[in-house]
């Protein structure tokens, strides 16, 4: 993880999350003319903006700390009890991924491709093409696990205004074989993307680690529905990953505007008090004596951390709100970590993949090990929460499967990365949450997709909806089986 200044380019200024028409997604409103902005510093845009979207907690955006229960509203609630369409939630992400990250990405190939001059080394074009690859297929992989089947081989294509579908697990197939393929072209004896890297300052050895982790993370979501394949693509990853917190693909952001988290600008800089710890999350942290409680959360006004109620307002004076940590302008924005890696090890394990070294409870340990120490824990501290019988992975009392054992402690550990944590959550069936007494639907499976597809798109919205079971929040995406 580096600290790395952003550019600031007419490319990368920010356009309105709302669109009007489906040529908002195909035809690029900050679209430069060819060759005017170098294709890296789109990279560094994509970057940027698939970071910001990932960790952001602003509830037209990004509610997945709502929908797994760490956080509670204050004043307002629509979001927890799953108002989705008429707040347009669910178009502010899609456009987001759609726009601001995958075409600033397809130009910055365009470019990149294009540029044949002589002194331009052909093995750093090839890395730059490949980093670019690697970040395709997580963006496209995170559009897929929230929505289904999406707009892929037609999508931002400016002659098809009306995307076709794609089927999730084609996609999700070929995405795997395009992944591969960057794997192999990525090499870590010369530079890549440089200082226009903002996960890794250029460094291609650790781009490779971070392809190689996002393989992990694929194999292991199609666990259950093609086991066969998932455990040689686990075979095919030993040795290559993620290996410690400092590999973890993430940004840091900086202290001054406009380069801050946007946790810090919605929590701190906006003035409002909009969210508060549940009471599920906050009791299970006290309850397992979890040392990341107070990194998680301030007390509250008792002195006590204590949640409130989800699914309806909760006062803020008188509830844990999110902690300082969370407020520090320059938390980063994680990816893939180092503890995420474990817990998909120790998972390989528990389902008995046997390319996998080391026992289920050996990566839980790390996984866990890994996480408090990134919140601020000692070495000692996770011994200690390990050693609890509620934790401990070869006691009954912390989970009668490896599901409920890795799921609930990756949930505890995911608190910082709601979306993986969403996805993690319908996999694996755990925690097991309920859902308010004020829903007005289900928790969702997946989000519907926006209105504009219904009004702009319909044929190919209304095939994609009738092959999915419908269009609706308890349709599940192709892998989530249980």
């Amino acid at each position: 993880m580096k600290k790395i200044l952003f550019f600031i380019l007419p490319a990368m200024v920010l356009v309105s999350s709302c669109v009007d028409s489906l040529d908002d997604y195909n035809i690029d409103p900050k679209r430069p003319q060819s060759g005017a902005v170098p294709g890296v510093t789109l990279v560094s845009s994509a970057e940027r903006s698939l970071a910001r979207t990932l960790v952001s907690s602003n509830v037209n955006l990004n509610v997945f700390r709502l929908y797994t229960q760490y956080w509670a509203e204050t004043t307002y609630f629509d979001e927890s009890i799953y108002q989705i369409k008429e707040r347009r939630i669910n178009e502010g992400f899609w456009t987001a991924i759609y726009r601001d990250v995958l075409r600033d990405l397809q130009e910055a190939r365009v470019i990149i491709s294009a540029n044949n001059d002589p002194l331009f080394d052909p093995a750093i074009k090839a890395n730059q093409l490949a980093s670019i690859e690697v970040l395709e297929v997580y963006s496209w992989a995170t559009l897929v696990d929230l929505f289904g089947d999406v707009p892929y081989t037609d999508a931002l294509d400016v002659n098809k205004a009306q995307p076709k579908y794609d089927k999730a697990n084609d996609i999700y197939n070929d995405l795997i074989v395009r992944l591969d393929k960057a794997i192999l072209a990525l090499n870590a004896s010369a530079s890549g993307l440089g200082n226009a890297d903002l996960y890794y300052n250029g460094d291609v050895g650790k781009t490779i680690k971070f392809a190689n982790s996002l393989k992990l993370r694929l194999a292991m979501t199609i666990a259950d529905v093609d086991p066969a394949k998932s455990q040689k693509m686990v075979s095919e990853v030993q040795g290559k990953l993620i290996s410690s917190s400092s590999d973890n693909a993430a940004l840091t952001f900086l202290g001054d505007n406009p380069n801050t988290n946007p946790l810090f600008e919605d929590l701190v800089q906006s003035g409002r008090n909009d969210f508060v710890g549940t009471s599920f999350f906050i009791d299970k942290l006290n309850m397992l004596n979890d040392p990341r409680v107070g990194e998680y959360f301030k007390p509250a006004a008792s002195g006590d951390y204590e949640g409130g109620e989800y699914g309806t307002s909760n006062s803020y004076d008188d509830f844990s709100a999110p902690g300082t940590k969370i407020e520090d302008p320059t938390l980063p924005s994680v990816l893939i970590s180092y503890s995420q890696v474990e817990f998909m090890l120790a998972e390989a394990a528990a389902r008995g993949y046997s390319s996998v070294s080391g026992t289920a409870k050996s990566h839980y340990d790390a996984a866990v090990r890994a996480s408090i120490i990134y919140w601020g824990g000692t070495s000692a501290d996770a011994t200690a929460y390990l050693a609890q019988p509620e934790v401990d992975y070869n006691n009954a009392a912390s989970g009668a499967t490896y599901k409920e054992k890795i799921g609930i402690q990756k949930w505890i550990s995911l608190y910082n990365q709601p979306v993986d944590s969403f996805r993690e959550y319908r996999r694996l069936d755990y925690p097991q949450l309920t859902k308010p007494a004020q829903a007005l639907s289900n928790i969702p499976r997946r989000f519907p997709y926006p209105a504009v597809e219904q009004n702009l798109n319909g044929a190919n919205y209304n095939a994609a909806a009738a092959a999915i079971g419908g269009d609706n929040v308890d349709t599940k995406i192709f892998w989530d089986k249980f």
